[in-house]
């Protein structure tokens, strides 16, 4: 009776199984979703839409990408930030100036590398144009363009310029010698410098030149620099910059300014002159401001320090340079605002000081150009240190209340070019993918059917031989 029972039931358990396999064989989608059956939903997760996947995002048309942009897969390679690097000591600025230190570079920690694994949306908001978006120069290296950085202070600027001269791999790379703190960046073959930088040229515009005096005195010092028989080609200027975090910015310039910086030699040319002493006063008696206090440092109502980043992008000329009694103060902080968010939009490449390896991925795609090293993310730095309160900080945000605008601004633009340039590449990646899988198919389907041919005709052969012998 026993034996007969388990006849019975050896049965349908047998039938069901080869039910199960076949169904897993014909329907190999099913893995993730069997796998699945019957789990729970977890709390928080019930009635949430499924993500699409990387390849459903990847189909979207163009013009959507503005729209609704998507996070790519993160790039391989290490993360964004190496926490706990200590920011080493700059060398001396030209002029005269005192010791400069490496400008801090630091991470915001957010929505880049969630603790989770999860790939949040990013959601833009300003609407930008495909053509904001895209960025590709065709940089002419061995012909007459010329890259122009546009140095803020303590934005980085000195770390990146360095990379410039010195971790860019190049036919022929720029030649940087002991104690000397500028190299020789000559185009292949020629006698002629491809950038224009602190540590190419030298400040030959003054020092930490702005846009308004970049744009007026680099066309003419190269074409000094250049030979007179090139004259008669067109010559591309490609402008770049760094921007950084306005608190950060700020409280960064205030220890360099109390540790005895001045920029004092600065020419602020504008309209073709500088500006008069009542124009842009000094905030302090001395040769310079050492020891000056936080409190001291905001309470100078002309300090250049504040909203730093809008007045060295924006077009000074617009509202009528230094000179505050031109116009209305609203007006003037709304023309220096919109000017800045132009002149940056518009320029070839700007980075962030908060995301040095999605700088580096942008600089790279756009310019077509490789680092020899991978940038470093420093996050302890002299204005990471500095221990303020929330109303300091508040006091700070205000005074540079341009900046805070301009750099939320540049943050959404920088994150929407880097996502945007990722789809462009997985595009690519995955078109010259499929590319190859249909090249590897009609090798095998050219391979095979001579094989087959050959079969054929030893088989016939070897037939017809045992006919005639019968």
């Amino acid at each position: 009776m026993d034996e007969r029972f388990n006849k019975w039931l050896l049965t349908p358990v047998l039938t069901l199984l080869f039910v199960v396999i076949m169904y897993q064989y014909v329907s190999p989608s099913c893995t993730s979703s069997c796998a699945n059956f019957g789990e729970q939903p977890r709390a928080g997760e019930a009635g949430q839409p499924a993500a699409p996947s990387p390849a459903r995002r990847a189909q979207a048309p163009p013009e959507e990408w503005e729209r609704r942009p998507q996070l790519p897969p993160p790039p391989r390679g290490p993360p964004e930030g190496s926490r706990g690097a200590a920011a080493p000591e700059d060398e001396d600025e030209e002029l005269g100036e005192p010791e400069e230190e490496e400008e801090e570079e630091e991470e915001e920690p957010g929505p880049e590398a969630p603790e989770n694994g999860s790939l949040p949306r990013f959601v833009p908001r300003f609407n930008f144009t495909l053509k904001d978006l895209t960025r590709f120069v065709d940089f002419n290296i061995k012909g007459r363009d010329v890259i122009v950085f546009l140095h803020i202070q303590k934005t980085g600027g000195t770390t990146f310029g360095r990379h410039l001269v010195k971790n860019i791999r190049l036919e022929q790379p720029c030649s940087c010698k002991a104690g000397q703190k500028k190299c020789t960046c000559h185009r292949p073959g020629k006698k002629e410098t491809w950038l224009f930088s602190r540590f190419s040229t030298g400040w030959s515009c003054g020092l930490h030149a702005d846009w308004t005096e970049l744009t007026n005195c680099v066309p003419a010092i190269m074409e000094k620099k250049d030979c007179p028989r090139n004259h008669s080609h067109t010559r591309n200027f490609y402008y770049i910059t760094m921007l950084r975090d306005p608190v950060s910015r700020y409280l960064s310039e205030w220890k360099h300014v109390q540790r005895g910086a001045t920029w004092k030699t600065s020419l602020h040319m504008c309209d073709g002159r500088s500006p008069t002493p009542d124009e842009l006063p000094t905030c302090y008696p001395g040769d310079d401001w050492s020891g000056v206090s936080l409190r001291e440092f905001m309470d100078c109502t002309y300090n250049l320090a504040n909203n730093r980043q809008v007045r060295m992008l924006a077009d000074l000329s617009l509202v009528g340079c230094y000179n505050l009694t031109f116009m209305n103060e609203s007006e003037r902080n709304t023309i220096l605002l919109q000017s800045a968010k132009n002149n940056l939009k518009n320029m070839a490449f700007f980075g962030l000081t908060e995301f040095q390896r999605k700088t580096q991925f942008l600089f790279e795609r756009t310019f077509n150009l490789k680092f020899i090293s991978p940038f470093t993310q420093f996050n302890i730095t002299r204005a990471s240190n500095v221990d303020i309160n929330e109303g300091a900080r508040q006091r700070i945000e205000e005074l540079n209340f341009l900046d805070m605008q301009l750099y939320e601004y540049a943050k959404d633009l920088f994150q929407q070019r880097y996502h945007h340039t990722k789809q462009l590449e997985h595009q690519r990646d995955r078109q010259k993918r499929r590319e190859e899988r249909r090249l590897q198919r009609e090798h095998r389907g050219h391979r095979w059917p001579k094989e087959d041919g050959n079969t054929e005709g030893a088989v016939t052969e070897d037939y017809n031989s045992q006919v005639v012998r019968w």
